[in-house]
């Protein structure tokens, strides 16, 4: 009773403050509760829980940290608040796994307890030494609050489930210089081994740039910080969780991080603590310089290439040798308000594991979900040549709609349709586009796609679809949405219209493929080609469990043909991390 009485104190003083809307972040940037920080959930609200992402039974997730494959197991470790559910109280969960699906929650890996992070342990990655000694990396808040890295190894690597870690004392092995600033240094990368020296980089900022800084060692212990930075944007604010990694110039293959050579290129992603999201770009790294050049074509910045143009941060990749690939988890955060957070119990997602390779132009890379997850499908159903006219919508039914996988590919007849893209609209991106030209309004091609998470009645739906627009000479533009707008009749949530464009030719082949796995309040969504990736958090009222419908809709001039949907109602894992 006390802990219910305390509750309902905490959160009668809440609903008096400022209201927060929420896609918010870690470190300075994020929303710091006291009040909640420690406040155990009395009942932890199922309604909206997933069912197969990643998630803890209760409390607060961010980062997804140091994922890893050792001794025939997953291991992914990840931010977590243990006492309540905002961010706070922050230690590294540890999870393991043999398929990325089936989790056991073990202990956690590392909390704060040293001079040197007894005010946090923030993010980082893992690295395999050789003699398959695996090792983390991390950023630890020294007693002068300043953001230090350190590292952690096993107490017993025979032991495969890795329950144990010591944190040596001679931590930390790298402080921010003299004139840094020593809170915006932090989230070491996985390092690489490459002339005779490990390297790692550590995000950073220097006035309003964006910054990587490089460190090298020969021993792992003893590092020196590159006289320049590795790489740098201007007016992109501090770069948090950097990622760098080879992968092949042909083929779906993944490949360790120290590969190094001509048949490939890198990516370097980093995650942009002001705007909350992420970007990439492809170049060449030049090991004897310590630098890395993006590809002159491509833009650094802040309108750059994305992983997912939705809900998606803090992403973190790594090499799996057991099956050749390399693997993406990214975190999905919540986009209601830390008091509800508090009333249900529970906050933030992992996204589902993607597998990541080059396009075949080398211009952008492709992500798809981890074979794995289709052991998980149960009951099917399909649709095949399914024409939809201007304002019709037709129900998937025979699955659970509220937790499914959902595979469609549409035919278009006639590009002929397609709406004039305005020379206004140039200054707009995606997402302001889709905020503008919504499901809801009448096009030539399109729009058409799926509502998913709907009611009956389609008072509630969160549609994922495309608009076609016919830019300067025969070039046409593919607009891919999945719009929170309607979402749900709740009005104090934040419901954006998340969009990117796909890069597809649509002269010869008049085909849209879409793949959208529904999760209660998730809908984490793949376009054609794997080349557009888009995840949104809503939280419906009506279009809950049982209650939840599904729908191809076309709300184009242009009559558009359902080649083949296949939907499979999805099973929740045997095991859930804790």
């Amino acid at each position: 009773m006390d802990t219910l009485k305390k509750f309902l104190q905490v959160l009668l003083l809440a609903c008096c403050c400022v209201f927060v809307i929420k896609n918010d972040a870690v470190e300075a940037s994020h929303n710091v509760y006291p009040e909640f920080q420690s406040l155990a959930a009395v009942k932890v609200n199922q309604v909206h829980r997933t069912a197969f992402h990643f998630r803890p039974p209760s409390n607060w997730i961010n980062d997804p940290n140091g994922p890893m494959y050792f001794g025939g197991l997953y291991h992914l470790f990840y931010q977590y608040n243990p006492k309540g559910a905002v961010w706070g109280n922050i230690v590294w969960a540890h999870s393991v796994s043999k398929d990325l699906i089936n989790w056991e929650a073990l202990e956690p890996a590392i909390y704060p307890s040293k001079p040197f992070d007894i005010n946090g342990c923030w993010s980082g990655s893992a690295t395999i030494l050789p003699g398959n000694k695996p090792i983390i990396l991390y950023t630890g808040i020294d007693r002068q609050n300043r953001q230090v890295q350190n590292y952690a190894i096993p107490a017993n690597s025979s032991d495969l489930y890795l329950r144990k870690w010591i944190k040596p004392d001679n931590n930390p092995l790298v402080v921010p210089d003299a004139g840094m600033n020593a809170t915006a240094f932090r989230d070491p990368t996985t390092a690489w081994w490459i002339d005779g020296h490990w390297k790692m980089l550590v995000g950073g900022k220097r006035k309003h740039r964006g910054v990587a800084h490089l460190y090298r060692s020969k021993d792992f212990m003893h590092w020196v910080k590159a006289h320049h930075p590795f790489h740098s944007a201007p007016h992109t604010g501090m770069w948090e969780c950097p990622d760098f990694y080879p992968v092949p110039l042909d083929g779906k293959f993944g490949l360790d991080t120290s590969n190094f050579g001509a048949d490939v290129k890198h990516v370097m992603k980093v995650s942009l603590d002001e705007t909350r999201y992420e970007y990439y770009t492809l170049g060449k790294y030049f090991p004897e310089k310590d630098r890395y050049v993006p590809d002159k074509a491509l833009v650094d910045g802040w309108s750059g290439l994305r992983y997912d143009y939705g809900n998606f941060y803090a992403s973190k990749s790594f090499f799996d040798p057991a099956k050749s690939r390399r693997i993406l988890w990214g975190w999905a955060n919540e986009s209601d308000t830390s008091q509800e957070d508090v009333a249900k119990g529970w906050a933030g997602i992992q996204t589902i594991p993607r597998v990541v390779w080059l396009s075949p132009d080398g211009k952008q890379l492709l992500q798809w979900p981890i074979e794995e997850l289709e052991t998980l499908r149960g009951q099917k159903v399909e649709l095949n040549i399914q024409k939809l006219k201007l304002g019709d919508y037709v129900e998937v039914k025979g699955i659970t709609a509220a937790q499914a996988d959902v595979d469609v590919l549409f035919t278009i007849p006639s590009l002929d349709k397609a709406e004039d893209f305005n020379p206004s609209w140039t200054s707009l991106d995606a997402q302001r586009l889709c905020g503008l030209k919504g499901s809801k309004i009448q096009g030539g091609l399109g729009p058409f796609g799926l509502l998913t998470l709907a009611s009956q009645n389609l008072e509630e739906f969160t549609p994922v679809f495309f608009r076609i627009f016919k830019a300067q000479g025969s070039r046409h533009l593919v607009l891919m949405c999945s719009d929170a707008t309607s979402s749900s009749l709740q009005n104090n949530l934040y419901k954006p219209s998340f969009a990117g464009f796909v890069d597809v030719d649509l002269t010869s082949y008049k085909k849209l493929s879409l793949r959208s796995l529904i999760d209660h309040s998730v809908v984490e969504s793949f376009g054609p080609g794997a080349k557009t990736c888009i995840t949104s958090r809503v939280y419906p009222t009506l279009a809950v469990n049982k209650e939840a419908h599904l729908f191809v809709f076309n709300n184009g001039t242009e009559t558009i043909t359902v080649e083949s949907l296949t939907a499979w109602s999805m099973n929740a894992p045997q095991q859930m991390n804790a």
